[in-house]
């Protein structure tokens, strides 16, 4: 069996923002909110790969991920 745990998007948005505005190590945030540094660093690295425009004026990973729960709200209601 494996002990892996499920993090929700919104979490890991959340996460994810706290490393880029705060400008912290992910060493140092991961521990904070309970997570190995590997897999926040993926987090990061995946978020920045997604949003090489992204800085300072636009939205951030929380934001994206309420936009694309909504997205995905409308869709399934239209359908």
């Amino acid at each position: 069996m494996s002990n892996r745990r499920k993090f929700s998007a919104e979490f890991r948005a959340e996460a994810v923002e706290l490393v880029i505005s705060s400008g912290r190590p992910i060493d140092q945030v991961a521990p904070e909110i309970g997570v190995v540094e590997g897999t926040l660093g993926n987090w990061v690295r995946v978020w920045k790969e997604e949003h090489p425009e992204a800085d300072a004026a636009e939205p951030g990973p929380v934001e994206w991920a309420k936009h694309n729960a909504l997205q995905a709200e409308n869709a399934e209601l239209r359908g």
